[in-house]
């Protein structure tokens, strides 16, 4: 058997396409025209079963495929992988073969761990927490975060993992459908996608729900989509706030500077959520004795430890890792679909231009180098598909009608 069949023995047996519509088209396009034939594509994505949809779209393309593992993974996922002959490798392994002149020719990273390779093409990112590893990039960067496509994941996906893993720990006893939670107080902070999505996710499931967010920044937050990547930096890349959203939601929007009612919010919640992307973000000693002393159930959503070394590991859910992480799928495929697929379409477009640069006798270094926005036509179309083809469609058009379309 090939890796794709041995990948399908797998997946085809757990999932419907109408939940990776969005892979599903690239796979079999991929499949005639094979955009990856004869190259080594590193793809970093925590490694999961459901992740393993975009390792068989990549190889349907032709690609010679290696998967980096940097932390996030389901060990059985993993020992499969290996078990079929697919290379798992470290960064620092990649390292040692690049002095050995063995470089890959793409990377798909996630949240940074590979951007210190040296790929023939270039790189792209699928997290906007790896963007501050790539600033100095002396290849092509796609940022997957800065379009529309990744809110299909942050905005739903991830706000429905939160609370898949509470349930999962018995916070919502017996009742999975989320009556469990019904006038329970939460707390989150962050009015970003990740923020917004589970502050939306707890009105949706009858929580009192409170977002503590910078104000001051949100109103200038916003940059539009149609900003040209050429001059994109980390800085050019603010996260977005959908206070006004949250609000007209009935989310209790709470500026994060007005210390003495962000304290009373803590002490007096059932559940409180980081999910700012920003590492000591609750370590301001004017927090600190609030988080310490409530009983509220902590958790974070970020990749970060945002609570600051003074909150014990032991009082925040899974050691502070990202809590959906201790799930069998962190966030189920129907959601993080479009982003995968995203991930990977950008590395096609990489290669497309550094074949037009070749034709046309240039270096391929001379390539529009730095960090780039996704393509608009790319994102519409995988869109296009999700709304149409995939179960989630609906839920895509609510989130599309219901969230500025600015970049974020």
């Amino acid at each position: 058997m090939d890796l794709q069949s041995i990948l399908s023995s797998v997946l085809d047996e757990v999932y419907e396409k109408n939940e990776y519509p969005a892979l599903a088209a690239l796979e079999a396009e991929w499949s005639e025209t094979r955009p990856f034939e004869g190259l080594r594509v590193l793809v970093a994505t925590p490694i999961y079963r459901n992740t393993m949809t975009q390792y068989r779209a990549l190889l349907a393309g032709g690609a010679s495929l290696l998967v980096g593992f940097s932390g996030m993974n389901d060990p059985d996922v993993v020992d499969f992988l290996k078990d079929w002959g697919i290379p798992v490798v470290t960064p620092a392994e990649m390292l040692e073969a690049e002095s050995r002149g063995e470089f890959v020719d793409l990377v798909l990273d996630c949240a940074g761990p590979f951007a210190v390779l040296h790929p023939k093409i270039g790189f792209v990112e699928l997290t906007r927490s790896g963007v501050q590893y790539y600033k100095d990039a002396e290849k092509p960067v796609f940022v997957a975060d800065s379009g529309i496509v990744k809110r299909i994941e942050t905005s739903l996906g991830t706000g429905d993992g939160y609370f898949r893993a509470l349930e999962k720990l018995g916070f919502a006893g017996e009742n999975v459908s989320g009556a469990g939670f019904e006038g329970k107080k939460l707390v989150v902070f962050g009015s970003g996608k990740v923020g917004s999505g589970i502050a939306l996710q707890g009105v949706r499931r009858g929580c009192a729900v409170s977002v503590v967010t910078d104000l001051n920044r949100g109103q200038s937050s916003a940059a539009p989509l149609e900003k040209t990547a050429s001059s994109a930096t980390p800085e050019t890349m603010p996260a977005g706030d959908f206070s006004a959203v949250l609000e007209q939601n009935g989310v209790n929007v709470v500026d994060c500077h007005d210390y003495a009612t962000v304290s009373a919010l803590i002490e007096k919640a059932d559940f409180v959520v980081t999910a700012t992307g920003i590492k000591d973000a609750l370590a301001a000693p004017e927090l600190q004795k609030s988080l310490l002393s409530t009983s509220a159930v902590l958790a974070n959503m970020g990749v970060e430890d945002e609570y600051g070394e003074a909150v014990p590991v032991e009082k925040v859910l899974n050691a502070k890792g990202p809590l959906n992480f201790i799930l069998e799928e962190p966030t189920h495929l129907k959601y993080i679909d479009t982003s995968l697929a995203l991930h990977a379409a950008l590395a096609e477009r990489l290669v497309q231009e550094a074949a037009g640069s070749t034709q046309s006798g240039s270096d391929c270094a001379a390539i529009d180098e730095g960090l780039r926005f996704p393509p608009q036509e790319i994102e519409q179309r995988l869109l296009t598909i999700a709304i149409q083809n995939g179960v989630i469609g609906p839920e895509i058009c609510s989130m599309l009608g219901g969230i500025p379309t600015e970049m974020d």
